[in-house]
């Protein structure tokens, strides 16, 4: 049966995940976020959804983009306040 990269559970019905070319096992989709998501370079939280990305790095929402020193980044939301 297979299992889990990151929770170890053997799972019948896996998810098969393929990131560059390599395919990853699952036997969730929390697990499967924690697997391969990227990380926000500042926050270090995985990053589900669109993200915010430089040309240097990527960061989970514009905030934690101007904290780790990048100006003129927004998030979708802050495009419909303005």
């Amino acid at each position: 049966m297979p299992k889990c990269e990151t929770c170890g559970n053997e799972y019948a019905n896996p998810l098969q995940v393929t990131v560059d070319g390599k395919t990853h096992i699952f036997d969730c989709f929390e697990c499967a976020i924690q697997g391969v998501a990227p990380r926000c370079a500042h926050c270090s939280c995985p990053i589900i959804g669109h993200g915010v990305e430089t040309e240097e790095a990527i960061f989970c929402c514009a905030n934690c983009a101007r904290t780790a020193g990048f100006q003129g980044l927004s998030d979708h939301e802050d495009l419909i306040r303005n």
